[in-house]
């Protein structure tokens, strides 16, 4: 079963974007993926990550939900500008990734996965 992952900058640069060899965006992963930018000191952090979670285990293979410590990792927050937590960004395969900030309600991301990350909902 797939799980949320945590990333560090390293892991980052394998998995999502490696900044160091390019200068345009070219996202390293397979599938679409969602990137949590969230604090553990942060409430609304706290009360979305079941739901990443949640969504983790809908859409399984299909979908992959990374989370990125901003206090531990500020470069990567720095990089993309984070200025409030928690930030989602949703990467595509092959597209340009979007950002939405907020702890977001399960149908709203759904709704993000099916748009932008052109996921569909798995049927039970």
């Amino acid at each position: 079963m797939a799980k949320v992952e945590f990333l560090t900058e390293s892991t980052f640069k394998t998995k999502v974007f490696n900044y160091e060899k390019n200068q345009e965006w070219k996202y390293e992963g397979s599938v679409p993926c969602l990137i949590d930018f969230y604090a553990d000191w942060c409430q609304p952090c706290k009360m979305i990550a079941p739901i990443l979670e949640e969504l983790q285990n809908e859409y399984g293979a299909s979908l992959q939900v990374y989370k990125i410590d901003t206090e531990q990792e500020r470069t990567l927050a720095g990089m993309f500008g984070i200025q409030s937590i928690p930030s989602l960004l949703f990467v595509p395969v092959g597209a340009q990734p979007q950002m939405a900030v907020g702890a977001l309600p399960k149908d709203t991301l759904k709704k993000a996965i099916k748009d932008v990350l052109n996921v569909s909902a798995p049927t039970k």
